[in-house]
């Protein structure tokens, strides 16, 4: 358990509450640098089995905005030193958001909900990670607002998440926050040309072939690919494009002057460098740069989960129950990358013992 010393030099412990905990990405990072975590909340009732089944944590299933600030204070046991962590779901802040009305979006208030259970817990440390973008946006800058007018010292930052371990390129916006002095994340680990790669990551995977599962995981499983693509992604290199094929395999959309800005779809990956963004949909072929860089079919869900940073033994369905694509699919590209999750407490942890 993470812990430093107050002026008195006796021990003060630090413990966590992890607001939006999704399938328990941030928190199994700050599991592994020591800091008790107590409690996960969610509304997504398919991450408890996950998050308790791989962290020492208590699943709290709620909505946010039906959250008493109460509870949550009352879930740190006292005298700890106390992070509140709240990384609100992306998918309103994406640019991919921006082509819609995403301000009728009811999820655009969640930051609010979370600045309003910071003011009344008064945590020591505050965090959250999201899309680059959310910068531009007012409830940003509303949060931030709050945040020192309450006398926390703030930092942000876009950061390259492959920089701190994971083995995939992902710009996250990082926040911390402090109400005892000036805090930052730590530098990176690694320079560009030592990023982990897709390679090391998952080079020693059984192979599958598409809409196959490793009878020993069953996490390990391929999307089926139709007769048309997979054709196409046989005749996909890795690192190249829709582009490098013969014209009779090319989607009619990809013709089309829109079309042809999105040449990263039915890509692969490749093996020396770091694997595209995970997103929601990364176990589809179609939908990124998602195809297997020798093995003719998309990563598999477990492949993803790896990139993500999960170790390989991470528990995402009970035993019994069958694996479902969209869903567990779409719990892993929303996770938080545990690597950056280390990454985090790392830097919460070294602040808090330089102001011991």
């Amino acid at each position: 358990m993470g812990n430093v010393r107050n002026g008195q030099n006796d021990k003060r412990q630090i413990s966590m509450v992890d607001l939006f905990c999704g399938l328990g990405g941030l928190t199994h990072g700050f599991i592994k640098e020591g800091i008790q975590v107590i409690a996960g909340v969610d509304n997504d009732p398919r991450c408890r089995y996950p998050f308790e089944s791989n962290n020492d944590a208590r699943f709290i299933f709620e909505d946010i905005r039906k959250v008493s600030p109460k509870l949550i204070a009352d879930l740190f046991p006292k005298n700890h030193l106390r992070i509140l962590a709240g990384c609100a779901p992306c998918q309103p802040f994406s640019t991919y958001s921006h082509r819609y009305d995403v301000w009728a979006d009811n999820k655009w208030r969640l930051l609010y909900e979370f600045g309003r259970i910071v003011e009344r817990v008064s945590p020591d440390v505050v965090t959250m990670e999201n899309v680059p973008s959310l910068k531009k946006h007012e409830v940003f800058k509303d949060f931030i607002r709050g945040l020192e007018k309450l006398k926390y010292k703030v930092w942000h930052d876009v950061i390259e998440c492959a920089a701190y371990g994971v083995p995939q390129t992902r710009k996250r916006i990082v926040l911390l926050a402090s109400l005892h002095g000036p805090i930052r994340l730590i530098d990176p680990i690694f320079r560009a040309d030592r990023y982990k790669t897709v390679k090391w990551a998952i080079g020693r995977l059984p192979r599958l072939e598409a809409g196959e599962t490793d009878r020993r995981d069953k996490l390990h499983s391929a999307a089926g690919l139709s007769p048309k693509n997979l054709v196409r992604i046989k005749a996909s290199q890795p690192g190249g494009t829709w582009r490098d094929w013969p014209k009779s395999l090319v989607a009619d959309c990809h013709l089309s002057d829109t079309g042809r800005t999105y040449p990263s779809v039915y890509g692969r990956m490749e093996w020396d460098k770091p694997g595209p963004t995970m997103t929601t949909q990364c176990y589809g072929f179609g939908n990124g740069r998602f195809g297997h860089p020798e093995q003719d079919r998309a990563i598999s869900l477990r492949e993803a989960a790896i990139l993500q940073g999960f170790p390989k033994y991470y528990k995402f369905v009970p035993p019994r129950e069958e694996v479902q694509f969209t869903p567990v699919g779409r719990l892993i590209g929303n996770a938080v990358p545990v690597q950056l999750g280390r990454a985090i407490a790392k830097s919460i942890i070294g602040h808090l013992e330089e102001r011991r």
